[in-house]
Order: structure tokens, then sequence, then C-alpha cells
């Protein structure tokens, strides 16, 4: 009885709660939108969200944050951390897709690779896998070299720390991490596998630590943007708490077509709401915290961007910047093994009514956190050196769920052909299995985003040149070597891996010998996915960098006024997930632009 009413107590509360939120959201989208305000901000994302949070933090800045989709309550999927990938090809997702890869990709549609991004308060913050992880130190460290002053590991760190509230007892009193701050960080721990990859790695004689610490070298428990079951997006987590500043304006449903520039100054955007077109101005600043595919498209929209593309558009040529260059994003390989034993997760676990009243009640169980609970950093030479210099090659995501079944055909949307489906997704529930999803880093392939037309609502086309550098391929078959060896330990044998047994992923390339080189290469090109981490596409360094779009305080070159505030602004793509870094960059935006 006394559980029961403890159950009760808990939906009320969460009820309350919801209801409370919903009103507060209505109140921070109030139906008037002035004319004019000191800063313009367009993308309610990661970085956007920490920049208009912490700059109405002085009364004298009047904010407007303008965000393309709605609200974070709509679905109540954004909240439930277990439920991101029912988020993908939701109303909350852009959607996007990359133009036909020649290279890879080839379990694909049309050989295209889907690209999730967030369209809805919070951004892909609300929509990703909620993975904190901030990058190594050496990522930062040659950003400054390369000509960011102001952006080394040690200039950074501090706006790491700044936001974060660190749940996890053990680095409560640790330097790297930061207490009180906006953005819960948790471990998350829905199932007993991550002992096991933690020991495997143990094996293999790699240290077991804090990731985001002093070393990332290793292997470590994940860490998350999750809090009592449900996800922080950078909305949730720094503008929700302070909607009744009378600084802050935040704008759903605002599609930003168009930066207004005249005499080489940005004085404002053109925007559609509810079906009517308008401008409005900036006294100080406009700042682009679109992401790395929206930015680069409104910019290019607006006269800065390459000279060649924009006039064969006929578009009108205000700063002739390689905006649209260098789009750099993570790419994996998915590997699935089976085991005997029932630790990961099923499809008929997440379904059971114990499941869905334990997550309902408690804010517990399977749907308190995604599958993903355990990861390792590692060198491309696979040594155990500490801090050597570099940073890292290699990522590797451990998913502890079972995904082979037909009832998860859909599950994971990522665009493959139906024939493809039909291949991989046959196993039964009594079979148990795993994934390692090795990640490349530091890609020597870049891509593009180009506009498509001069529609602001034709989707840009993306190209990522996903394996078009050797390199590439070569790097993902040894990380796939590595993956061999982990699960060849004494701790996977234990509980029935075999590196020697097909999984159904791989009758794909069942015409080479199986764990050969060229099985591998054939099963590389086919299952290229992104982590969706597009980075770089508006990238900073010095005022001499042909290749940069942004001086390193990320003001756009020659155009007054406009800055950039987002992951397109990243030197490099950092070696790890990109959320943590790309609230960094709001943070220290903040900070410049408070400074004068």
């Amino acid at each position: 009885m006394e559980k029961l009413l403890m159950a009760i107590v808990v939906g009320v509360i969460g009820y309350m709660y919801f209801q409370s939120a919903v009103k507060t959201v209505r109140r921070g989208d109030g139906s008037k939108l002035e004319t004019s305000y000191d800063y313009i901000i367009v993308g309610a994302g990661s970085s956007g969200s920490v920049l208009a949070s912490r700059l109405t933090e002085d009364p004298g800045n009047d904010v407007v944050l303008l965000e393309a989709g709605g609200s974070d309550e709509t679905n109540p999927n954004v909240y439930k951390a277990g439920a991101a990938p029912m988020l993908m090809k939701s109303d909350e997702d852009w959607e996007y897709y990359t133009v036909p890869q020649k290279h890879a990709c080839f379990a694909m549609n049309e050989q295209r690779s889907y690209w999730p991004r967030g369209r809805v308060l919070g951004g892909s913050s609300s929509l990703n896998w909620m993975v904190y992880v901030r990058g190594n130190r050496h990522d930062y460290d040659s950003w400054a070299e390369e000509g960011c002053e102001g952006w080394s590991y040690k200039d950074v760190l501090p706006y790491f720390i700044k936001s974060e509230d660190i749940q996890i007892d053990e680095f409560k009193q640790s330097d790297y991490h930061g207490k009180g701050g906006p953005l819960p960080v948790t471990r998350p721990n829905i199932t007993p596998m991550h002992e096991l990859y933690l020991r495997a790695g143990r094996d293999l004689g790699y240290n077991v630590s804090d990731c985001n610490g002093e070393d990332q070298i290793g292997f470590c428990w994940m860490q998350s943007t999750i809090k009592n079951g449900e996800r922080w997006s950078s909305y949730r987590s720094f503008i929700k708490p302070h909607l009744d500043r009378p600084n802050l304006h935040v704008r759903l449903n605002t599609y930003t077509t168009k930066v207004i520039i005249k005499n080489n100054k940005a004085i404002g955007v053109e925007c559609i709401r509810n079906g009517k077109k308008f401008q409005v101005y900036a006294r100080k600043e406009v700042i682009l915290s679109a992401g790395a595919v929206n930015t680069p498209q409104l910019l290019m929209l607006s006269g800065v961007g390459p000279k060649k593309h924009l006039q064969e558009l006929g578009i009108p040529v205000l700063a002739d910047l390689p905006v649209g260059e260098n789009l750099q994003d993570h790419f994996m390989i998915p590997i699935m093994y089976r085991i005997n034993i029932t630790g990961p997760l099923t499809a008929e676990l997440m379904m059971s009514s114990w499941a869905t009243k334990q997550y309902e009640y408690f804010g517990t169980g399977p749907w308190s956190a995604t599958a993903l609970e355990a990861m390792a950093f590692l060198y491309r030479d696979f040594s155990k050196k500490k801090d050597s210099g570099e940073n890292a090659d290699i990522q590797l995501h451990t998913f502890s769920a079972h995904g082979s079944t037909p009832d998860m055909k859909n599950f994971f949307p990522v665009n493959y052909k139906e024939e493809v489906k039909d291949q991989l997704y046959t196993e039964t529930d009594k079979v148990r299995t795993i994934v390692f999803s090795p990640t490349i880093l530091h890609p020597k392939s870049k891509g593009t985003i180009r506009l498509q037309s001069r529609d602001p609502f034709d989707y840009p086309h993306i190209d990522p040149h996903y394996l078009e550098d050797p390199d590439d391929v070569q790097l993902a078959i040894q990380s796939i070597r590595f993956v061999e060896k982990l699960i060849d330990t004494d701790t996977f044998r234990s509980i029935g891996t075999d590196v020697s047994y097909p999984s159904p992923f791989h009758k794909l390339c069942s015409q080479y010998d199986f764990r050969s080189d060229r099985f591998w290469e054939c099963y590389v090109r086919h299952f290229t996915l992104t982590v969706y981490h597009p980075t770089s596409t508006c990238r900073m360094g010095n005022k001499d960098d042909p290749s940069a779009v942004l001086d390193p305080q990320l003001r756009v070159k020659g155009i007054f006024g406009l800055r950039v505030a987002d992951a397109s602004v990243m030197r490099n793509v950092p070696s790890g997930n990109t959320n943590a870094p790309a609230i960094m960059i709001g943070e220290k935006v903040a900070d410049m632009i408070r400074g004068g």
C-alpha cells in the first residue's frame, strides 16, 4: 500500500510539473513581436539557448531568440530519455539527407545518408542521444595553434565547468567538473553491460577513467545530460528557468530566411511566421546559431559565401567567403555480436507494462536512458601512452540492445533499402546481441554545404564526401580489428561472443572471405553511418586565413554586426560528441560580447 501511495504522489507531482511547464513556455512565446532588439539570435539550440540566457543576465540587454521549430513539450518523447530513436523523422526533425555518396552508404536508398537535425526548442540537443563528451585537450590547443587565439584548452575548460552540474559522486571534487551549473550530467545505468565493456578494456591493458577529465584515452562509463530519467536540452537547462525575464523574448515557429545587410553591416533579419513575412532589426548584433547546416545556408542566402556559387544562383555577393566548405562529420560502423546472457535491452522489455510504469512513476528503468552505456577513446596505433601530445583517432560507442529482430526494422530509421532491412532484421527474440560502433574522429575526407536554389525553403545540398580519402577506409578497418580483439577477451568470451560467427549485417558482403580486409572494406562502404556531428562549415581562423569565415571572436569577416555561435564555427571537429562543445561555444561567445 505504501508503494502504491508513493506511485500516486509521484504521478500527481509529474502532472503538475508538466502543466506548469506548458504555461511557462506559452508565456515565453507571447504573440507580440517587437520591431527591434539589441541582439537577435537565430536558433534556440545547443549554443543559441546558452547565449540568450547569458546575455539576458544583464538587464540592459534586450534579446530575442528565434526558433524555426515548435515547443519541446508537444512531443513527450523529447523529455523521455530512452525514446531518443523515436524522435528521428518526427515533426521535431529537419530530416535532411545527403546527396548520393560515391564511395559510401551502399546499404542506403540512393546511397544517401539520413541526417536528423533538431527543429524544436533546444535544437539538436532535444533530439540527440544525450552523450556528454567535451573532446580532447589537444583539439582545442590545435585550434589555437592554427590561429584561433583564445580557444586553447586552458581557455575553454572554464566554460565547460561553468555550464555543468555534475551528479556523479566520484567526480564532484574533480578540478575538471563543475557543480551548480544549469546542465546536469549523470551516468546511465539501465543494464549491467557497462561493467563488461569496462572490464574488457582492462583485459586489453587500458585504463578506465573519466573521459572528460585529465586524460581522455582509455575506457569510461558514459556521461549523459539526463536527470531523473529525463533529457535536459540546452533550452530546458538555460532558458526555461528564466522565461520570466522581461528582456528575454522567445519566438517559436519563426523561420528566418535572410540576414538584412546594408553597407556591410547586419541590421536585422527577414522571417516568416504564421504565413506572414516580416523584418526584425538588431540595434547591436545579429547572431546565427542555426547549426552546421542551416547557418551556412542562411549566410549564403544573404549574400555571404563563395562568390562563384552565389553568382551561379543570381545572389548578389556581399562577402566572398568559404561558407559551406570544410564540412566535417564523424562516421561510425555498427558491428553486431551475439551473446548468451539477458543483459541487453530488447523490444519486448521496452514495451512491457512494467517498464512503462517504472518510468512513469519513478523515472527509472529501460526508458530512463539510452542503451549507450560506455565508450573508449583510442589512438590509431592503439598504444596506451598517457597524453602523447595528440588527440584521439577513434571513439568506440557501445550499444546494449538487441536490435536485429523484425519488430526493430523501423526503430532506427537510417535510410536502409527495404531489401537490406529484409536481410538484417531476421533474428528471433531468443537471440541476444550487442553492438559496437567504432567511430572515426578525424576523417580526412571533407565535404560541403551548397544551396539548391535561392528559395530558403529548399533544403541545401549536403555532401560529406564520406570515404573519399582511402585513409578513412583503412582506419575504419583498423578500428574493426580492435573490436575483434575486444570481444575475443576473456570477459566477452565468458558471455558467448565469437568473432568467427557472422551476424545478419554481414550478409551484404558474403562474396568476400569473412573477416578479410576486402570483406571489411565492403562492410565499411555499406554501413557508413553518420554520428550526427556536422561541424566546421563556417570555421574560424586568423584574419589572413583563406579557409576561415570568422575571426576568433566569431565575427563574420567583412560584415559588421554579424556573428556565428554554433558547431559550424569549430576549426575542426573535436574528438568526441559535439553537443558539449557547442554549449561551451555559447558560454564563451556570451563572455566575448559582454566583455565588449
